[in-house]
């Protein structure tokens, strides 16, 4: 394990899983709870727009990312906001959109499916130290943000009608939710790839429901959880020649299904001891 940090590569891709396994079920929280799960698919295809469009342009592929990647959430949040558009509607527009621009304007630059695969799956070996500070800086402000803003985009999840009657502007921090998901895949990307992103926003929620019912409970385990499966993940990718995204997201996927099964047990041993007390009285 220690012999991984001898290479200054797996020194950097370390940083970039911790601060992803920390932000990504950060923000994925928030989505379940707002029933929007798949935006982080939805986002990540636009995100790939983004990746090409720096690739064609020359200019630095996180940046356009991003920007493109903002701009695709705000879409998505005003289309379902002011028009008749549905949430998965919207989604599914962006989708694909996002999916085929991004393989045109790849081809269009005239880089090979190689180049694109980084994005998509992640790439340890691509992580630049100039990534690397811009990663931690985004994953720095999306977990401030969030810590300082929980009660209200809690608000806004769990009942938009009761929180605007509170005077919470519902608007505003459904755009924030947005954009933090947007800011989080384009961190994301680097270790996890854009199109299993979202698995880690959203594997390590519904596996932290199996151990607290409480919004802070799960909350807490849902950003451990991706923390391991993060850091797991790339170390093990490294030690059997993988790819970190896939690798990630099994680790996630394992996780749930362990803990899914235990309370499952646990509930079937319960049952059986209150019929057995019941019988006994």
């Amino acid at each position: 394990m220690l012999e991984l940090l001898d290479y200054p590569f797996m020194r950097m891709a370390l940083v970039a899983a911790v601060v992803t396994g920390l932000t990504a079920p950060a923000i994925g929280t928030f989505l379940v709870q707002r029933r929007l799960a798949l935006l982080g698919d939805g986002i990540g295809h636009v995100a790939l727009t983004g990746v090409a469009l720096g690739l064609l342009t020359g200019i630095a592929p996180l940046a356009t990312a991003i920007a493109a990647a903002a701009i695709g959430a705000l879409i998505i949040e005003l289309l379902r906001t002011f028009t008749r558009t549905s949430g998965d509607l919207a989604l599914a527009m962006l989708f694909y959109g996002g999916l085929a621009g991004g393989v045109l304007l790849t081809n269009l630059a005239g880089d090979s499916a190689a180049t694109l695969n980084r994005y998509l799956f992640g790439s340890i070996v691509t992580v630049s130290s100039d990534d690397l500070t811009v990663v931690v800086a985004l994953g720095a402000i999306v977990l401030l943000v969030v810590a300082l803003a929980t009660p209200q985009l809690f608000a806004v999840c769990q009942d938009e009608d009761h929180a605007r009657v509170s005077g919470v502007p519902v608007r505003l921090y459904g755009i924030l939710i947005a954009v933090l998901a947007a800011v989080t895949i384009t961190v994301a990307m680097r270790t996890v790839g854009l199109l299993l992103v979202s698995a880690l926003m959203i594997v390590p929620v519904a596996a932290a429901q199996q151990m607290s019912r409480s919004f802070r409970g799960t909350h807490l385990w849902a950003m451990a959880i991706g923390l391991a499966a993060a850091v797991g993940g790339v170390v093990v990718s490294f030690e059997i020649d993988t790819q970190p995204g896939p690798t990630i997201v099994m680790l996630a996927l394992a996780t749930f299904a362990v803990l899914a099964a235990a309370r499952g047990l646990v509930t079937l041993v319960l049952r059986r001891r209150s019929t057995t007390s019941r019988g006994d009285v």
